[in-house]
């Protein structure tokens, strides 16, 4: 009998899975004193933002997707717009083709904070005070930094030392970078924190006081550092310096939404996503995809079929999804729509970037996907997840994020005693994405980088419109209640992971020892690389296909004789799943966490 790296964790109080193990534990401990779910998932993703800064920060985005006991599956918006200013032809008046990775250019308006607010305001029971407190305590007192902070800045030293100074200040005190065993502090972002405390004290009730903190962050000292930040020339990826697009009236004017989830049922489970301004309907899509008898899981055939299946959802994304498009979403999951695409689906892999025509409509691709750019042009790294991308140094190769800086996003998962479940993938706002903001001690994110430069596409660059993110939380219920709350980072490889996951927990497949959560976490997975990264310089690789080491042999033999152009990768390479789960029946709640990176965890009772 196999065993899985840890146990799944089970109790009856409350569970909490996230990338971070210090973020779960001080969610757990919002838990003990008496808070829901939503109060701990705040606690929670603000630690994210003091221990995983180059993985996300506060002028990131989130999107939430959030179950309140006895209620209805919601999405929570955190994802901010393009600025005004941000026209697809103001960037090709810069003699751009594509949007920046780094810089204040690719900053879209930012949308972590509001959304986090906007949920502890509607949703929780705590006061802005009780959920912040853990951040402030490991920004003002420090904490113990994972290698890959190091490892990042270590990637960026030339660029912080020569031209973004102000994240040198934060990220290489004396020249060193972080490092495992010694404290990293971020003293500007805990003054930051106690002043929207100060500021915000005596606006009345406590709805009224995060209502309060959420106009400092629009149009106090948070939006005048911000906008004073986007206007400095930065060097980007595109070899120069650029001022942003973002000023004060994109700040004054949004806010964070509330909207319908959008879901699917199959084999009696629903699941739930964000809408087509994320990529969470390439799930869906890739679960109608599914022919009634599936293969014996974890097969040759049984992966084949996923991986075709993923290229066809990811070509249907490239050519339909976009914040800017009226998406044909009722089509590209109907039956009639799929049974055609699953004939597409052959014995051998392919190579071709291959949308369809919903309802007779004709697809469009950006050009980049009708000639793609080969990774191998960027320097490409198969094992990789691609979403951190540093800034092209004047006469120099842009500096690749290495095997120190794979990683892209953070994860968390909360269920409560109650029943409340939450799931959110916050990203963006990086130490790697642009220079710190030295008055707040965090950065601006890089999200415009997702969107296209030419015109009428889905997803062309659009003030006011969101860019397709490639964020995408999850939440599955059975028989209309929800019952598992999961996510992952990963980029364009997030709806690769997820679906690998939820059908060994929904075929109830023998992974690893039998059927639980953290066997199904566990379990060897893969991505493949064969529609345009989401991410600068927007390559892709056709017919690549990446799996762990771990596989069978026989079926990475197989795979390779259908014509897969496979990778080994690590033994333990792909997926940084989380998950948290309840029986309805029973209460009985259970949490698992992905091994990989030696960070992640799950905590509860």
């Amino acid at each position: 009998m196999q065993f899985t790296t840890r146990p799944t964790l089970h109790g009856t109080f409350g569970m909490v899975s996230s990338t971070h193990w210090l973020a779960s534990q001080s969610a757990m401990a919002v838990l003990e004193d008496g808070g829901n779910a939503f109060d701990a998932a705040v606690a929670g993703a603000f630690v994210l933002h003091v221990v995983e800064p180059h993985l996300n920060g506060p002028a990131g985005e989130v999107p939430i997707l959030l179950a309140p006991a006895g209620g209805t599956v919601r999405v929570l918006c955190g994802q901010g717009v393009a600025p005004a200013g941000a026209t697809a032809a103001h960037y090709r008046d810069l003699g751009l083709d594509l949007v920046p990775g780094t810089g204040p250019l690719a900053a879209a308006v930012p949308g972590a904070f509001d959304a986090w607010l906007l949920l502890l305001r509607d949703h929780g029971t705590k006061s802005l005070e009780d959920v912040l407190k853990h951040a402030i305590g490991y920004a003002e007192h420090g904490h113990p930094p994972v290698e890959n902070v190091g490892a990042t800045v270590e990637s960026v030293r030339v660029l912080f030392e020569t031209e973004w100074t102000s994240s040198a200040e934060l990220y290489l005190p004396g020249g060193r970078a972080p490092r495992p065993g010694a404290l990293l502090r971020n003293p500007a972002l805990a003054a930051t924190w106690r002043r929207l405390l100060a500021e915000t004290a005596r606006a009345g009730s406590r709805e009224a006081r995060i209502d309060a903190a959420r106009e400092v962050w629009r149009s106090g000292f948070i939006a005048e550092a911000l906008v004073r930040q986007s206007r400095r020339p930065t060097l980007d990826t595109s070899g120069e310096r650029h001022t942003g697009t973002l000023d004060a009236e994109d700040l004054a004017t949004w806010s964070a939404t509330y909207e319908d989830a959008v879901s699917y049922d199959w084999n009696g489970w629903t699941v739930c996503k964000a809408g087509p301004w994320s990529q969470g309907p390439a799930f869906l899509q890739q679960l109608a995809l599914l022919p009634p008898e599936l293969p014996a899981y974890g097969s040759e055939d049984y992966v084949h079929l996923l991986v075709e299946g993923c290229k066809l959802a990811m070509a249907d994304r490239e050519a339909w999804y976009g914040d800017a498009a009226d998406v044909p979403l009722t089509e590209l999951l109907s039956e009639e729509y799929n049974a055609g695409r699953r004939a597409l689906i052959g014995a051998e892999a392919s190579y071709e970037l291959r949308p369809g025509a919903p309802g007779g409509r004709t697809p469009r691709l950006p050009e980049r996907a009708r000639e793609p750019v080969p990774l191998a042009d960027e320097g490409f790294d198969p094992m990789g997840v691609g979403e951190p991308t540093v800034a092209r140094l004047s006469g120099d190769p842009r500096v690749a994020a290495d095997g120190g800086t794979r990683g892209d996003t953070c994860h968390l998962d909360v269920v409560d005693r109650w029943g409340n479940m939450i799931a959110a993938t916050p990203s963006g706002g990086w130490l790697q994405s642009n220079p710190v903001v030295p008055e707040l001690g965090f950065p601006l994110g890089t999200r415009l980088q997702m969107a296209w430069l030419e015109e009428d596409l889905p997803n062309t660059l659009t003030p006011g419109r969101r860019p397709r993110t490639t964020l995408t939380p999850s939440l599955a219920l059975r028989d209309g209640v929800p019952v598992m709350a999961f996510g992952t980072p990963g980029g364009d490889q997030q709806d690769q992971w997820q679906p690998h996951f939820f059908l060994a927990v929904a075929l109830r497949a023998p992974v690893r020892g039998g059927l639980d959560l953290q066997g199904a976490v566990d379990a060897p997975n893969w991505h493949n690389d064969a529609f345009p990264s989401s991410f600068y310089p927007r390559g892709h690789h056709p017919g690549a296909l990446t799996v762990e080491s771990r596989m069978p042999p026989g079926v990475v033999a197989g795979l390779r004789r259908r014509g897969h152009d496979l990778t080994l990768g690590p033994a333990w390479s792909e997926g940084r799943l989380c998950v948290v789960a309840r029986d309805p029946e029973t209460g009985l709640l259970s949490a698992a966490a992905n091994p990989r990176g030696m960070q992640g965890y799950a905590v509860g009772r």
